[in-house]
């Protein structure tokens, strides 16, 4: 490859990273107004991931071939450069390591600096001695980057240099698949799980999946610091939402706190008419509020979203599962059927609410709400073998953030299946591509990641005050319904907008959860 080839080469490289470093979102935090429901969309929690980040050659090189190490070293700072761009990233790197020496003062920094996945930049051919000490010791996942300067060698020119040594200091430039079986082999026989990106620098492919194991590896962060609260009990007799608290603390690094009923009542007792009057407005400006909503109805939901609101802030709360029913006419009656509207604002400032005491699903919510995707409480309603799609929703709250126009506030005179009658949420998940996810619990004990990626699309829905939308999945309905229900999921799952199937696979690889996608 000619000087001239390599300055545009580096020229794209410098302008691309660059050009993301301009165009990268703000990461903001949770918004307590009322958001737009016709322009927002859901936003990246602003957990910072730290990232590892080192090269590997071989010491031997540098004496014989000058100027190669100083090449590549480049390609590792573009790499550092382009990462560092990323939304929620904080690279610390260990520049390019060639002896054990190095590989040794590597891994104290990344234990000293805490960083939650390593990214190893395979610059040349490199000894895998200089390469198992970090792993071994800093025990993170850990993606290898065999990432070449450009998609090939300029034969003739590379055959005109004349001087052999010039030649093989330039093939040693491209020499990054060389020590990739070498890796994986030390890395096999070391029990240590690693993942490969195979391309070229300035590969957009290969980046794609980069920034994806950068998202999975904030989410993952992220639900380590998560406090999930769990209000009140399961629905009794659904045995498939029952699951084990300390299976999803261990597994995912939860915290679970256990919410009194009668916090959340005192907290009430303790709402303003100034809060009231506020919360009343945001409503207003979130919800389409149909006429026959009563006055007394609105107040009753506005306070109880009030409680709900400081019961989160007092706990961290970052995802709540909640059930109840209280005895008739009891104040904890009268609040259970008032918490619809609060849980719906809730679960769209990144506090996902799941109904019927179930765990797993709230769980679910919290990661499709993480990746910015939303993450709305749904099930099956009905097939429809006409139209060719499957209708799924759920009475209670919805992520609101993610709906097709703007969610109807409906007064119930009956909640089905439960007890009271109060305000709900009616609205569709907006049309365009959704993935589901759901949080299984197998036979052999394990946590199961379950996806399946489909089309939300436009139709009538069943408008009892309930979300629910008509999805399309490449199954068909018959299936879609089959393949999912063979996977042993809860009747609960989580839906969000666009196709995120490989982060969420990346998410279980780094928290070692198993995975199955249908479609």
């Amino acid at each position: 490859m000619s000087i001239r080839n390599y300055t545009k080469l580096w020229l794209t490289v410098i302008l691309t990273a660059a050009l993301i470093c301009l165009c990268s979102e703000t990461a903001l935090a949770g918004n307590t107004g009322a958001p737009n429901v016709e322009t927002a969309k859901p936003e990246l929690n602003p957990t910072s991931v730290k990232i590892g980040l080192f090269g590997i050659g071989l010491d031997t090189y540098w004496g014989q071939f000058p100027g190669l190490r100083q090449r590549l070293e480049g390609y590792l700072k573009t790499i550092e450069t382009r990462l560092s761009s990323s939304q929620g990233c904080q690279v610390i790197s260990a520049g390019l390591v060639d002896t054990v020496d190095k590989a040794r003062e590597a891994a104290r920094l990344f234990k000293a600096r805490g960083v939650n996945i390593i990214f190893l930049y395979v610059s040349t051919y490199a000894l895998s001695s200089t390469v198992l000490p970090v792993v071994q010791e800093v025990k993170v996942p850990v993606v290898v980057l065999n990432l070449q300067p450009a998609a090939a060698i300029d034969y003739k020119w590379f055959n005109s240099l004349g001087d052999r040594g010039k030649m093989t200091g330039e093939w040693l430039a491209f020499c990054q698949a060389c020590s990739v079986p070498e890796i994986a082999n030390v890395f096999s026989r070391s029990g240590i799980d690693f993942h490969l990106v195979t391309g070229t620098l300035d590969d957009s492919e290969a980046w794609k999946e980069i920034g994806e194991w950068v998202e999975a590896a904030r989410v993952a962060e992220m639900l380590g610091q998560t406090t999930l609260g769990i209000l009140g009990h399961y629905y009794s007799g659904m045995l498939d939402v029952y699951s084990d608290p300390t299976q999803l603390a261990a597994s995912l690094g939860l915290h679970i706190e256990f919410l009194e009923m009668a916090e959340l009542k005192v907290l009430r007792q303790k709402v303003t008419r100034k809060e009231i009057e506020a919360k009343i407005k945001e409503m207003q400006a979130t919800f389409k509020i149909l006429p026959e909503c009563s006055p007394a109805e609105i107040e009753r939901a506005a306070r109880t979203a009030c409680a709900l609101d400081r019961l989160a802030a007092e706990k961290n709360l970052g995802c709540v599962a909640y059930y109840y029913e209280g005895t008739p006419g009891s104040e904890e009656e009268d609040i259970v059927t008032s918490m619809i509207a609060g849980n719906s604002l809730l679960t769209a400032r990144h506090v996902p609410m799941a109904g019927e005491g179930e765990l797993k699903n709230a769980v679910a919510m919290k990661i499709m709400d993480a990746f910015g995707a939303g993450g709305s409480f749904t099930e099956f309603y009905a097939m429809d073998f006409n139209e060719g799609v499957v209708l799924m929703g759920h009475d209670g709250p919805g992520h609101i953030v993610i709906a097709e126009g703007q969610p109807l506030l409906k007064p119930l005179g009956v909640f089905h299946g439960k007890p009271g009658r109060g305000l709900s949420i009616e609205m569709k998940v907006k049309n365009g591509p959704v993935t589901l996810l759901s949080v299984v619990q197998t036979r052999s004990g394990e946590l199961k990641l379950l996806v399946a990626e489909g089309e939300s699309v436009p139709g009538p829905i069943l408008e009892i005050g309930n979300t629910n939308s008509r999805y399309k999945f490449p199954l068909g309905v018959k299936g879609f319904v089959e393949a999912w229900s063979k996977e042993g999921p809860a009747h609960h799952c989580a839906v969000g907008l666009g196709h995120i199937a490989s982060k969420i696979q990346k998410l279980a690889a780094i928290l070692g959860l198993k995975f199955s996608r249908v479609c």
